[in-house]
């Protein structure tokens, strides 16, 4: 399993990287079988999250350190460096460029973006 990291480098400038999420197989709900699953991360709270057709917002750093998991349609999310990633059902992303020049959303094609946020702070 892999997610996408925006982060803030030193100079302020947002950047993408891929990140591995080790998984164990472990009992996770007995009586059932061991299944794989990561180590666990505390949170603060989750939110569901619509981004309208057409919707664009300049860009911004992210408020708060958190993970979105979009659940149906598709964002391109453009780092200040230039980079851009489609973010879409399957590919999780976690923001982390809380400071520095931050990153561009836009929604893509004619579907509502939905997602499930969990804030860590």
């Amino acid at each position: 399993m892999i997610y996408h990291h925006l982060y803030s480098d030193a100079d302020g400038e947002s950047r993408w990287r891929d990140v591995t999420v080790d998984l164990e197989e472990r009992s996770f709900a007995p009586p059932a079988r061991a299944i794989e699953i990561s180590a666990p991360r505390d949170a603060r709270r989750s939110l569901f999250l619509r981004l309208r057709a057409g919707w664009n917002e300049p860009i911004h750093p992210t408020p708060v350190r958190q993970m979105l998991v979009p659940t149906a349609g598709r964002i391109r999310v453009t780092a200040s460096d230039g980079e851009a990633r489609e973010i879409a059902p399957g590919r999780i992303w976690l923001m982390e460029d809380r400071s520095g020049k931050g990153h561009h959303t836009e929604v893509i094609g004619d579907e509502d973006f939905l997602c499930v946020i969990v804030q860590y702070d």
